[in-house]
């Protein structure tokens, strides 16, 4: 797939987390995000510098509330990581009250959005690209992509520019 644009219908997929009893539970996109507003924020990995040090997550955690205020239903972060590893990164944020942490453990649904990001040369495999998407019932109304390794477009801030 060519990648998701403004004006597209988010595809449909299975996006997993562990839950309090550390089962894997699975749970579709189109659930998560019909009938409401949604950021979808894709992240190359858990733990990582830019990710986790450089205002990314801890930015959409911090801007939350000022997010939902805006009408905005779930914030939802993904990666190409387990969901063991998922639920273990957010658990790393004690204040984090709104933002869910999903896995795409196989990459496939990046794939389908076509926002993977291939990293063999590094050593890391297939990852997502770093990216915030504002949804609509659905519907893609805000695009941000990062290009390889940038933290330019797709912060907590510019999704509240958006709004």
């Amino acid at each position: 797939m060519t990648c998701i644009v403004v004006g597209n219908t988010i595809p449909d997929g299975t996006l997993s987390y562990a839950d309090e009893a550390h089962q894997v539970l699975n749970v579709s996109v189109h659930s998560l995000a019909a009938a409401k507003q949604v950021i979808l924020c894709g992240v190359p990995g858990a733990f990582t510098p830019t990710c986790s040090s450089l205002k990314h997550v801890p930015g959409f955690i911090e801007k939350a509330e000022e997010l939902k205020s805006k009408g905005i239903s779930e914030i939802i972060v993904i990666s190409v990581n387990d969901p063991y590893v998922m639920r273990a990164w957010g658990k790393s944020y004690p204040e984090n009250k709104h933002v869910k942490f999903l896995s795409d453990s196989s990459g496939a649904y990046v794939k389908t959005l076509g926002l993977e990001l291939d990293v063999s040369d590094r050593g890391f495999g297939i990852r997502s690209q770093r990216f915030a998407l504002l949804l609509d019932d659905l519907k893609v109304k805000v695009a941000n992509v990062e290009s390889d390794g940038q933290f330019k477009v797709s912060s907590a801030e510019d999704m509240l520019k958006a709004l």
